[in-house]
């Protein structure tokens, strides 16, 4: 059923059928292709391991196995035999000193084992010594749930790097190690329709999901991947992508040990159209702090991760119970067959208010047609209002009226969601309400979400009724209804126009990167000159400008750059030449040049900076001040940002940031989270921008980060002008910092 005490869907396990709201998705269609790189090296697609005997062996080890009551090893060796006898697998208990354990002969090595072994499970407090033994018995995967490695510090870290090169040499596949139990759970197998599968860093923080079984939502996979030293959150996200019974991938991540797999894995679920939620620890520098010290990974500048996993179709929540709700009706609400939302209650306050919230969550209601409204009036008093959201003033419920308001509703072909919030049992308007929708529902294949706010939560028509139902779904709090309903759109119109950026990026260097390889200056910043010159091989435009060394050579520039100009310093020392008093801007002769010259080079001794010379450069005409660089994440390399520029770009922090490889369609995306965005479309009488040029330079931008991106520590063209439509954009100033 679609239903839940903290708003997720459930299906009834007495009614045992996949629902229309729900469908299996076919098996796996996409063909791994040959491992294909990208112009720097990287790989264009995601390594799927087949992770199959991992969750389902045919025969396990438990290394360290104990029934001697009272001990730890012992309740985890009950679990496991529970676990094996669910899925089928030979237990084979391992133990240097026992002939038997629960009754099971006792191997002293796993090399002495009478088959081979799928799984591993390694009851010890240091797994290092035992990977040797592991790969000579050709076990395919184990399982370390020992901790004291990187989530301790800096010798943790080397341990487990230790551990990991022993495991990299040995051929077998390791979660772990500071793993637990989480993967062999019972789950349920009384529950039908499409399946969540859980990635966690932190078991306890998959228990909310987990406990969804209990509301009828089926889980089918627990990957809990602790400190991440082999098998990674990507590993298990492009597995659980290519599982047929896999509606919807719900992730607690508290750091990314590889962000480039990570968007490789993030791809390959797009391109399947399994979505993927995501609690995403390190929005603070006290989060990021404090998931350091649990996993001992990089948790990735915050503004970098929330764009890529929006870059990629990943759906990133906040909290577990948004966990929850969203990765449940993503799972198993089909596809919707409209992006209209009506909102319907028993109360206009109710209504008003739940409708407010929804247009602040970005969702779209639609003002009802005349001919919707009149309609509806046939059984709603005129003075009520039935524009959007509908009031049905509460008597209308109690009669055949309240089931035809919402037939009506949701014929309406602008309507592809009905969201009805019940602020609190009211019998017997409430359970006539919610019957008339649940029956409704079973009619319809759109979606028909109720907000049960009553805090009490044992109501019979909310147990019975709302939970009860396959076609309706049911939350607990208007917010996280409206955060569900607002991905489960955005999910599907991202995916039903995705292509995938990996497809088209590019795999060799261009002409470009030739000539620019000769202008870089290993671990140097380049002067404005040589920066500009860089910008030129990639095809930005810079203005009109000279490099001179002498007064008169200045004078003669300005003649043949064409008055009013603009005179700089240049040098590889000097990052910031305005607050130096190193750029005289509007000069109109040639006395004008030879006494800002004097004065340049004069404040450049002063200074002690040292200069290549002085560029006397065309004076571009008014436009819009942008900013656009590059600069290196450690989680996922080579960055694009573009935003507000100019002393704005300081002010207001007001810029956007992709992950390359980007489209077109993601260069214009950038523009559109702006907030100073209307500068570009023309205010206080001025025309709009060229947005079609700076959206070439963005463009650009990103192949000199994908081909100068080992090369760059950063890049920052600032300003970046943008003139009117039609002519261009200029790139007046950049800086470039060599690796």
């Amino acid at each position: 059923m679609l239903g839940s005490t903290h708003g997720t869907l459930t299906t009834d396990s007495r009614r045992a059928r996949v629902i229309a709201c729900g469908e299996q998705r076919p098996g796996p269609a996409v063909h791994d292709r040959a491992a294909d790189l990208d112009v720097s090296g990287r790989p264009l697609h995601a390594d799927v391991p087949d992770l199959t005997r991992f969750f389902r062996p045919r025969s396990l080890a438990v290394v360290g196995a104990s029934d001697t009551e009272g001990r730890p090893n012992t309740g985890i060796t009950r679990q496991l035999l529970d676990w094996a006898d669910r899925v089928g697998a030979r237990v084979h208990p391992v133990h240097p000193r026992r002939p038997s354990v629960f009754g099971l002969p006792c191997a002293s090595r796993v090399a002495d084992l009478p088959e081979e072994v799928d799984l591993a499970v390694l009851l010890v407090a240091d797994p290092l010594p035992l990977i040797g033994e592991l790969a000579e018995a050709k076990v395919r995967f184990a399982v370390a749930f020992a901790s004291g490695f990187a989530e301790t510090g800096e010798a943790g870290a080397e341990a487990q790097e230790r551990l990991a090169e022993a495991v990299r040499r040995s051929g077998l596949r390791l979660l772990g190690p500071n793993t637990n139990l989480n993967a062999f759970e019972r789950f349920r197998e009384d529950l039908d329709g499409p399946a969540i599968a859980l990635i966690t860093q932190s078991g306890h923080q998959g228990r909310p999901v987990f406990a969804l079984q209990e509301l009828g939502v089926r889980l089918s996979h627990w990957a809990p991947t602790g400190n991440e030293a082999d098998l990674e959150t990507a590993d298990f996200l492009s597995f659980f992508a290519e599982q047929p019974e896999v509606g919807a991938i719900a992730c607690y991540v508290e750091g990314l040990k590889d962000g480039r797999a990570f968007l490789l894995a993030a791809d390959r679920a797009a391109r399947r159209g399994v979505p993927v939620v995501a609690v995403k620890v390190g929005r603070t520098e006290t989060g990021a702090r404090t998931a350091a010290s649990h996993t001992g990974k990089l948790t990735g500048a915050d503004d970098v991760v929330d764009a890529a996993m929006r870059q990629y179709g990943v759906i990133r929540v906040d909290a577990l119970d948004e966990l929850q709700d969203t990765a449940a009706l993503l799972a198993r609400a089909r596809a919707p067959l409209a992006d209209g939302v009506a909102v319907y209650s028993i109360s206009g306050g109710t209504g008003a208010h739940v409708a407010d919230l929804a247009v602040a969550a970005g969702l779209r209601l639609p003002t009802l047609s005349p001919q919707k409204q009149a309609e509806l009036h046939r059984w709603i008093p005129p003075y009520l209002n039935v524009a959007n959201p509908v009031d049905n003033g509460g008597h209308p419920v109690g009669d055949r009226r309240g089931r035809a308001i919402i037939d009506a509703l949701l014929a309406d072909p602008a309507v592809g969601v009905l969201i009805c919030p019940v602020t609190g049992p009211f019998p017997p308007l409430s359970d006539r309400l919610v019957a008339d929708l649940v029956d409704a529902a079973e009619e319809t294949d759109k979606l028909v979400c109720v907000v049960w706010g009553s805090p009490v939560g044992t109501e019979r028509a909310y147990r019975e009724v709302l939970l009860g139902s396959s076609r309706v779904a049911t939350f607990r709090t208007v917010g996280n209804c409206l955060t569900a309903v607002r991905a489960w759109l955005d999910h599907h119109a991202f995916v039903s126009g995705y292509r995938s950026p990996f497809d088209e990026a590019p795999r060799t260097p261009s002409p470009s990167f030739r000539k620019a390889e000769a202008l870089l200056q290993p671990g140097r910043q380049l002067s404005e000159h040589a920066a500009k010159q860089l910008l030129r091989a990639y095809g930005i435009r810079v203005p009109r400008e000279q490099l001179v060394t002498s007064a008169a050579a200045a004078v003669r520039a300005a003649g043949q750059v064409g008055y009013p100009i603009v005179m700089k310093a240049s040098g590889a020392q000097i990052a910031h030449k305005t607050e130096l008093g190193m750029v005289k801007i509007g000069l109109t002769s040639a006395s004008q040049v030879r006494d800002a010259y004097r004065e340049l080079t004069d404040i450049a001794r002063y200074e002690g900076v040292g200069l290549d010379g002085i560029l006397v450069c065309q004076m571009v005409g008014q436009g819009v001040e942008m900013m656009a660089g590059v600069t290196h994440d450690d989680l996922f390399g080579p960055t694009v940002t573009v935003g507000l520029g100019g002393i704005l770009v300081e002010v207001l922090h007001d810029a956007a940031v992709r992950v390359p490889p980007f489209g077109e369609d993601q260069a214009r995306a950038m523009l559109g989270e702006l907030r100073g965005r209307a500068l570009l479309s023309g205010v206080r009488g001025r025309p709009p921008a060229d947005t079609d040029a700076l959206v070439e330079v963005i463009l650009r931008v990103q192949r000199m980060a994908l081909e100068l991106g080992g090369a760059i520590a950063e890049l920052d063209i600032n300003p970046l002008v943008v003139l009117d439509r039609g002519q261009g954009a200029v790139a007046l100033d950049a800086l470039v910092v060599c690796r």
